[in-house]
């Protein structure tokens, strides 16, 4: 089991999906009256810690740093921990086949994709929005909040080889609330929302490809009272197209082909149960 190298790059497509929720939430500006619209800004996201962006914020400009301060709102999120989620076990001994994917290496071959059933875990991401007003931050977290009821599924496709396709929810447990205001007058102020989020995942193991089953023998025995019998039983593809394509080339989507059956008495030819 372990040694053999693979990578379906769940986590890292988890977390991608997870970003993609909140990269297009736009803030608008408007005069003291809400007569008018003074600008509108879209919210840029970044994966980072928190702390990283706050120290960017209270630092003060030097040679290596950029003169301009940084604009808020910004929203950042970080992996916070990974754990087995025994409430979505699935049975670890049942396995799925697929016929391969158009494109892949095995396209059109007579194989199957073989993959053991997943492993389930839930990722705990923690979502920051960092504003300096609180009109900002509450628009942001207006547009947030009414979609998770307390999760969303998002899509993805988890096995590029298979094309296998999960839906993967994302559940909101926790909104926390940061103040920074009581300070001196040179340090800037700043209002922290943090909202944790648990992405319910899946891991799987490596792919397998195994030729289909193209001929069939069965040895079997009867017990009768006048002669003890044993048979062999023979089921075999063959095609029937003229000239006749060979069994492991057979394509059973563009192909004619049928099954052949055979009984055979081997009570005398073979040996097979050592009688």
């Amino acid at each position: 089991m372990l040694g053999r190298y693979f990578y379906h790059s769940i986590f890292r497509k988890s977390i991608m999906s997870f970003g993609t929720l909140f990269n297009n939430i736009v803030i608008k500006r408007q005069s003291s009256d809400g007569s008018t619209a003074l600008e509108s800004l879209k919210v840029p996201i970044k994966y980072g810690p928190t702390q990283k962006f706050l120290a960017r914020i209270a630092s003060e400009p030097g040679s290596q740093r950029q003169q301009v301060q940084m604009n808020l709102p910004i929203m950042s999120f970080e992996i916070k921990g990974v754990q087995y989620d025994q409430s979505r076990k699935l049975p670890p001994t049942q396995f799925a086949k697929s016929t391969p994917q158009e494109g892949s290496d095995v396209d059109g071959q007579p194989v199957q994709m073989k993959q053991y059933l997943p492993v389930p875990y839930t990722m705990n991401v923690e979502l920051s929005v960092l504003a300096k007003n609180q009109d900002d931050g509450l628009q942001i977290l207006e547009q947030i909040l009414p979609n998770f009821h307390p999760l969303v599924s998002v899509s993805i496709v988890v096995i590029d080889e298979t094309h296998e396709e999960r839906d993967i929810a994302v559940v909101l447990n926790s909104i926390d609330y940061t103040d920074e205001y009581e300070s001196d007058f040179n340090t800037r102020r700043f209002l922290q929302w943090k909202l944790n989020f648990q992405i319910k995942t899946y891991l799987f193991g490596p792919v397998d490809v195994q030729k289909d089953i193209r001929k069939a023998i069965v040895n079997y025995r009867t017990d009768i009272a006048n002669r003890n019998t044993e048979l062999r039983y023979t089921a075999e593809v063959k095609s029937t197209d003229e000239p006749p394509v060979p069994r492991d080339e057979i394509n059973p989507e563009n192909d004619n082909w049928e099954v052949e059956e055979t009984y055979e008495d081997v009570h005398s030819d073979d040996q097979f149960f050592g009688l």
